[in-house]
């Protein structure tokens, strides 16, 4: 439970660093590709096999890892403006839902049954994004920023699908700390690629704000997997447990955050939206 219990946190802590790079004006792409250099030398300080690049670049999920640096690139960055523009918690909550999207990938490919409850909670959980992202009146808010906890469920839906697509097809269960490893990889030569493209633009100049940003930020992004896969290993809770308290408590936390570290304010909508968003996070996941 202690596991589980820091992977809540390290989770939670991305949202609100995020929060954090537009308070300090930190460059949120810069950041992400400091964060995702510290998130591989991480997993790769922590892989206790030997590491051969040439053999890497055989492997058959290699090429899935490219694809999936595209998107945490892409996510990663949608994140960090959702959190910024609506709020630590609509970012958290639509993170969270994207879960439904795997589920129904599930159904179609695999044919996994799913039954009325599981389709309540997906209906619930596409609620629970439009109502957490309503702010009052009263605040600066653009209604076409709807578009961005949309864009950030949809993304780290896509994400969750195509990481579980490729385990099942192509990875050992002993290759994922490598695999996970590579992923980041891929992530910063894609960034690498786009801060070389912008300096043709603007010149290119090195801030060591950024820099810590992106150390900030990579920490956490490792260690909440890690200590998720450790909870994962805990005898006492089955999987179904530990995702459901995991997202749910996720959700929570960063709402909880977003109150006492942003001020940010929370409508009566918003609280309706994040209750559904944990009662379809138990109804997909558990039944």
């Amino acid at each position: 439970m202690f596991d589980l219990a820091l992977s809540v946190l390290c989770s939670s802590l991305i949202f609100v660093i995020f929060k954090l790079y537009d308070v300090y004006k930190v460059e949120t792409l810069f950041a992400i590709i400091t964060n995702y250099v510290v998130a591989c030398s991480v997993g790769l300080y922590f892989y206790s096999g030997e590491i051969k690049p040439t053999e890497i670049a055989e492997q058959p999920w290699f090429l899935g890892t490219l694809v999936l640096g595209v998107l945490f690139i892409v996510v990663f960055n949608l994140m960090a403006r959702t959190s910024q523009a609506v709020g630590v918690s609509v970012a958290s909550v639509a993170t969270k839902m994207s879960l439904v999207i795997p589920v129904i990938f599930g159904v179609l490919v695999y044919k996994e049954t799913l039954g009325p409850i599981k389709i309540l909670g997906i209906v619930l959980a596409l609620a629970a994004v439009y109502f957490a992202s309503i702010k009052k009146k009263e605040v600066n808010f653009k209604r076409s920023s709807l578009i961005l906890p949309l864009l950030v469920f949809l993304g780290s839906g896509i994400i969750d699908t195509s990481i579980k697509y490729v385990q099942e097809a192509h990875i050992q269960e002993n290759e994922f700390p490598l695999f996970s490893a590579t992923v980041f990889a891929a992530a910063t030569i894609v960034g690498i690629f786009i801060i070389i493209y912008k300096s043709f633009k603007a010149p290119l100049k090195v801030n060591f704000k950024n820099i810590i940003g992106g150390i900030a930020l990579g920490i956490p992004n490792y260690f909440s997997i890690y200590y998720l896969l450790r909870a994962l290993q805990n005898p006492t809770l089955n999987s179904a447990s530990v995702f459901t308290i995991n997202n749910v408590a996720i959700v929570m936390l960063s709402t909880l955050l977003g109150i006492v570290l942003f001020k940010e304010q929370i409508s009566f909508k918003n609280w309706g939206g994040i209750a559904l968003a944990i009662i379809s996070i138990i109804l997909v996941a558990v039944f």
